[in-house]
């Protein structure tokens, strides 16, 4: 089993647990590196819910945590987790963790088809149980289609010529692995961005576009005030910007609540403000960085229920 270290796991943890006996959500499992060390923190009284769309991990955290009474494993993703809840009679947390992207395992087992370092079949789904696989996508789309993914999800600059590359490639043979994928966009990526694989900001941008990811974190940030408790922790770590903006903006606007006239004075409870940031956005350390380079672009941002 691929080994995978969690970012910024001390300062997660530490925002996320202030009730030891607590109902705490990790939304994100993965290969359980937050979740043993919120069960660290927890209480013989204290509980925690994790959930993944990924069956190995499941697979994996049932192995790592056989006899622990305090820990709930559910096959589900984080914008469900209103659905998970329900379904075990729990009604608000303590908080709630997501540790976004994907894992090293993920990324470093070739079948799963998210390297474009490794040769794979081009899969990319975090549910391998339901879902069109990138390859599936990536050989029946529209060009233009093709282009608008890689520009919103990916930032690509280049999505026009990389679309163009794809579409002329695909109509010799489909295309079904990782490298001739990369290798596509490689030869049709005109510049160097600082070190950055030609490909990155491609396989990113499919991924994205395949799993639903923005989708989901919208769903999720939509119900998760109603969630917690009063009093209780939201923690996201994200992993490139498109995912920070949207926690960003949705701390923003509901710390902001209600817009009145400038004139008029407002208490928040006027205002209607559920939840309030905690502090600054944390990024890791050059001490972590260099110990984890996968952490480079991680940012956590922390909130917390007030009304």
């Amino acid at each position: 089993m691929i080994g995978h270290n969690p970012v910024l796991l001390r300062e997660s943890v530490n925002a996320l647990v202030i009730n030891p006996d607590g109902l705490y959500v990790d939304g994100t499992f993965g290969r359980g590196g937050h979740s043993s060390a919120i069960l660290n923190k927890l209480s013989e009284d204290g509980s925690l819910v994790a959930i993944d769309k990924d069956l190995e991990a499941l697979a994996y955290g049932r192995t790592l945590f056989p006899r622990e009474l305090r820990l709930t494993l559910m096959h589900a993703s984080f914008g469900g987790l209103s659905e998970v809840l329900e379904k075990l009679g729990l009604k608000k947390t303590s908080g709630i963790l997501l540790d976004l992207g994907v894992s090293s395992p993920q990324l470093e087992t070739p079948g799963r088809g998210f390297s474009f370092m490794r040769d794979g079949p081009l899969d990319m789904r975090m549910d391998q149980t339901s879902g069109r696989s990138a390859k599936d996508w990536l050989n029946n789309a529209s060009e233009n289609d093709i282009a608008s993914v890689l520009k919103q999800f990916g930032e690509e600059r280049f999505a026009k010529r990389i679309a163009k590359a794809i579409d002329y490639e695909r109509s010799d043979s489909p295309i079904e692995s990782t490298l001739r994928l990369a290798k596509i966009v490689s030869d049709a990526h005109p510049a160097s961005d600082g070190g950055q694989h030609p490909a990155t900001k491609t396989f990113q941008a499919i991924r994205i576009y395949i799993n639903k990811e923005l989708d989901e974190l919208d769903v999720f940030l939509s119900e998760v005030i109603d969630l917690l408790e009063i009093g209780g922790r939201l923690v996201i770590i994200s992993f490139h910007s498109l995912e920070d903006r949207c926690v960003k903006r949705f701390i923003r606007a509901q710390q902001r609540g209600l817009t009145t006239p400038k004139y008029l004075p407002t208490r928040d409870f006027d205002k209607n403000v559920r939840l309030v940031g905690i502090g600054s956005a944390i990024k890791p350390t050059k001490r972590e960085i260099a110990h984890n380079w996968r952490a480079r672009s991680a940012i956590m941002r922390v909130a917390e229920r007030v009304a």
